[in-house]
């Protein structure tokens, strides 16, 4: 797996140095504490990471923790965080999450699984991403990104993110499970795009079942076909050391 992770790595820093993601930028900032990486995952659903990154600044401008922002008002809370996706929605589950964390937890975010899980608005995904930035502990948070690119690879052959962490985390061991998120998620913005991925400068292709699949059926030196069904189940018995 270090192998893959590397190999992302210097793909994008060889085509154009990524930026950071919204979640790794937040676990960076001097104010990116566990409750902010907490409302940032949940904002950054279905969000840009560069909207994602600006509206969580706005907010912590006026919110400094979960206290005081449990105790604003809706219709201010919408007003700050309007650039992203579904931001009424939001507002009201932030809200709610500032008011669970400030009342049963001293303000303190929960550093359990089933704890954060049992928020509002807070699933595995979001749950691992506060363990995995601020808590630094592992985890596998797996999003459409990290999801795809397991299963073009061929590590995994799952239909959903959750069959997907389940499977990475009997595959991958628990020592890279920390720069997964980060890196297969700016992978999957900037090179192995849902469209059009750029096979042609990956330098982990010749591990990558849906390239090499694809180069064989197509007959081209460009452009993988699409997608095969099956074949990854020797994949999935692979051990990483």
């Amino acid at each position: 797996m270090k192998k893959i992770l590397d190999g992302m790595m210097s793909t994008m820093n060889a085509v154009k140095p990524p930026r950071m993601t919204a979640l790794r930028e937040l676990h960076e900032a001097e104010t990116g504490g566990p409750f902010s990486i907490l409302i940032g995952t949940i904002l950054s659903a279905r969000t840009k990471d560069e909207n994602t990154a600006k509206v969580v600044r706005a907010l912590f401008a006026r919110y400094r923790d979960a206290r005081e922002l449990a105790g604003a008002k809706i219709r201010d809370v919408e007003r700050i965080i309007r650039p992203i996706g579904f931001y009424r929605v939001k507002a009201r589950r932030i809200i709610e999450v500032a008011k669970i964390v400030d009342s049963e937890y001293g303000g303190a975010v929960p550093e359990d699984i089933d704890k954060l899980v049992g928020m509002p608005g807070v699933g595995r995904k979001t749950a691992n991403c506060v363990l995995v930035y601020a808590f630094e502990k592992p985890a596998i948070p797996v999003d459409i990104h990290v999801h795809r690119i397991s299963n073009r690879l061929g590590l995994v052959e799952t239909k959903t993110p959750e069959e997907t962490e389940q499977a990475l985390m009997k595959l991958v061991p628990k020592r890279h499970w920390l720069r997964i998120n980060d890196t297969f998620v700016m992978y999957g913005q900037n090179i192995c795009k849902p469209v059009s991925p750029m096979c042609g400068v990956c330098q982990i292709r010749a591990d990558c079942r849906f390239y090499q699949t694809g180069m064989a059926a197509s007959g081209s030196s460009s452009r993988p076909a699409s997608r095969p069904r099956g074949g990854a189940t020797a994949a999935t018995k692979v051990k990483f050391s």
